[in-house]
């Protein structure tokens, strides 16, 4: 995985080095807590670090961004949905 991208706030935030499953555990844990801050990094180019304040009921959106782009598809004829008729 590239990143995991965080929205929070209407704001987009990143996480770089930590596998998905291990952040959510990590959010999933500081909420049973009743609040948590979790450290992200905050800008494109020079990094800087930021701190969110995560509590129950606040909207956040965890995006696992993939190394690689997946592959385009096959070639071959674009169907428009319906059964395709031969001969």
């Amino acid at each position: 995985m590239k990143r995991i991208d965080i929205y929070y706030g209407g704001e987009h935030y990143s996480v770089g080095g930590r596998r998905l499953e291990d952040l959510r555990a990590e959010v999933e844990a500081g909420l049973q807590a009743g609040t948590y801050w979790l450290e992200v990094n905050d800008g494109e180019g020079e990094m800087r670090r930021a701190l969110l304040l995560l509590s129950p009921g606040v909207a956040l959106a965890v995006v696992p961004v993939p190394d690689e782009d997946p592959a385009p598809p096959p070639d071959g004829e674009w169907s428009d949905g319906l059964p395709q008729v031969t001969g």
